[in-house]
């Protein structure tokens, strides 16, 4: 089998379209993990982590809902006709979805995959939120 590249990426980071809305990087399948994992920063000891961090994958591990996620993701990337890119995305890019991409990336070394990782945002400061008035990709970033 070809070897798979995993993206992980933030939603606020992302250039926008013309319609306003942010273009994702290209990939056979885009996971948006935003609404269906709740968000780890909450966790003080990650705040300062990113998901590369074994802190921080032990966190995005124990949410509701990721370990069927991870398992639904691996099973697609073996298909015969799998997928040569899955990108996975959350508000930021630092905790969810690195995290999420970097224990993919084990559980498919562990089937014997080939495996390609990139962060696009992982190293960017934590988001606050996006300005209410404008259609830029700079989100407000954090002051503390």
């Amino acid at each position: 089998m070809p070897p798979i590249r995993l993206i992980s990426f933030g939603y606020l980071h992302l250039p926008t379209g013309p319609d306003g809305q942010p273009v994702p990087p290209t990939a056979d399948r885009i996971e948006d993990v935003r609404d269906r994992l709740r968000d780890p920063a909450a966790a003080r000891g990650i705040l300062n982590l990113d998901g590369r961090d074994p802190r921080v994958q032990d966190v995005v591990l124990s949410t509701p809902g990721a370990r069927e996620l991870l398992a639904n993701l691996a099973d697609y990337a073996d298909l015969p006709a799998g997928p040569r890119r899955i990108a996975i995305g959350c508000a930021g890019g630092r905790h969810r979805a690195s995290g999420l991409t970097e224990l993919l990336a084990r559980a498919l070394r562990d089937r014997g995959r080939e495996v390609e990782v990139e962060h696009l945002h992982v190293h960017l400061p934590r988001v606050l939120k996006m300005p209410a008035s404008t259609n830029s990709a700079h989100p407000e970033q954090e002051t503390t």
